[in-house]
């Protein structure tokens, strides 16, 4: 059995909180502190991020779908209706 988790998350920012974010990390705390650190182009203009939810997957390829389709139009009205 894997005891790897993989994960999916959803972070708004404190500052500007109509800017959110989803992602995919193996690592939700370290992911969050480099987030806030501005390790990446787009979260780095919006920081401070709190997070929201996460949610747990053992199956990358699964973890991985989610987050697509949490990008997806559908998954975008699916995640403001349920997880924001």
């Amino acid at each position: 059995m894997n005891d790897k988790l993989y994960y999916v998350y959803l972070i708004r920012s404190i500052k500007f909180p109509d800017q959110k974010y989803v992602g995919f990390t193996e690592d939700v705390t370290a992911r969050i502190k480099e987030h806030n650190r501005g390790g990446s182009i787009h979260a780095g203009k919006y920081r401070p991020w709190e997070l929201i939810t996460y949610h747990a997957f053992t199956d990358k390829k699964h973890a991985k779908a989610f987050e697509k389709y949490l990008k997806s139009g559908s998954g975008r009205a699916f995640a403001a209706k349920r997880l924001w």
